[in-house]
């Protein structure tokens, strides 16, 4: 369940630093018994919709910080999760990079998605539907 409904887009990428841009984003398709063809087009289509298309060979060492986000962004929507749960996932942007992981994520969430986004960071908090404010375990506001 968890690999077909959930997609995580984590703060420090966690791509597998000997596979490429491609094989990174085919890895939750595979896992998921996709057809080789199906993960094929599907992580090319994914990446090129994030400007990635020239780099889709390039292994995470080669790539600029916003560009690895966006290749594990890509692979957080391979199996076209219903839940994506992110942890700062601006955190290592700069402030373009970060608008547009931001944008993203509200597209998906106006689609239909729920994300559940972990932050600091209070412009982007100010950009959820919803906060909730935890501090110690508590939730203190929300």
């Amino acid at each position: 369940m968890r690999r077909e409904t959930i997609g995580f887009l984590f703060q420090t990428f966690n791509l597998v630093p000997y596979l490429t841009a491609l094989d990174n984003v085919r890895l939750p398709l595979y896992l998921a018994g996709r057809q080789p063809a199906e993960q094929e087009e599907r992580a090319r289509q994914l990446l090129a919709d994030f400007g990635l298309e020239e780099r889709l060979h390039h292994k995470p060492a080669q790539l600029s910080v916003g560009q690895q986000q966006r290749v594990a962004l890509a692979r957080a929507l391979a199996n076209e999760p219903a839940l994506i749960l992110a942890d700062e996932p601006t955190g290592s942007l700069d402030p373009e990079q970060a608008k547009e992981v931001m944008d993203r994520l509200e597209a998906l969430h106006a689609e239909g998605t729920t994300i559940v986004l972990v932050t600091h960071d209070p412009a982007v908090a100010a950009r959820a539907e919803r906060q909730a404010r935890i501090e110690d375990g508590r939730i203190l506001a929300s």
